[in-house]
């Protein structure tokens, strides 16, 4: 089975080994629970918002369908301040082209919800409000989390892991350890396993 992650930093592992991603770690449970899973194509830059996403897939040499298309993106959308209603047009367009990427099957899409950067000492430093951080957090997810259920896709709500474990960071004291990223893939494995039984 082929596996294709699209997201940002949170994706791509930002401060951690190849082997600490999210989606590496993914992968190698699911395969440990007998699923025959190739290693993830991931499409994820730090910094990238749900249009530069977009662009970099234009530009991406993609070869679907895939099997299994995982979905973490809107982060830098709030940090830049963009509104949650442009926000929703545009993780919506991201939902459908993850969806057209595994054959139109929405149930092998897995949405994962955007972390609180807002508890992290880079964000404590920055001199932004923490409280409206997770706020806005807060509704960016819930419309992802709408979104993904009005798509018949799946949703894993991994803000509250970044909530309750906020020292679990890599050394620029703002992206996730590995070992956050091995919270949110126990999270992630019973939701995707259900999904590959389809």
């Amino acid at each position: 089975m082929r596996y294709l992650a699209l997201g940002d930093s949170y994706s791509i592992g930002e401060g951690v080994p190849e082997a600490g991603r999210w989606p590496v770690q993914l992968a190698v449970r699911l395969r440990r629970e007998g699923v025959a899973l190739d290693d993830p194509t991931i499409i994820a830059t730090t910094g990238w918002t749900t249009d530069e996403l977009s662009a970099a897939m234009d530009a991406a040499t993609l070869t679907p369908p895939y099997d299994l298309v995982s979905l973490l993106i809107g982060v830098n959308n709030q940090y830049r301040g963009r509104s949650a209603d442009d926000y929703r047009d545009e993780f919506r367009r991201m939902l459908d082209r993850a969806i057209a990427l595994a054959r139109q099957r929405a149930n092998r899409v897995l949405v994962l919800s955007i972390p609180d950067w807002g508890v992290t000492p880079f964000a404590h430093g920055s001199g932004r409000d923490v409280l409206r951080i997770a706020e806005e957090l807060d509704v960016y997810n819930a419309i992802a989390s709408e979104e993904a259920e009005a798509s018949g896709a799946r949703f894993v709500d991994i803000t509250a892991i970044s909530r309750q474990h906020p020292a679990l960071l890599a050394d620029d004291g703002l992206h996730p350890s590995a070992a956050q990223y091995a919270l949110w893939t126990e999270a992630a494995v019973p939701v995707a396993l259900a999904m590959l039984a389809d």
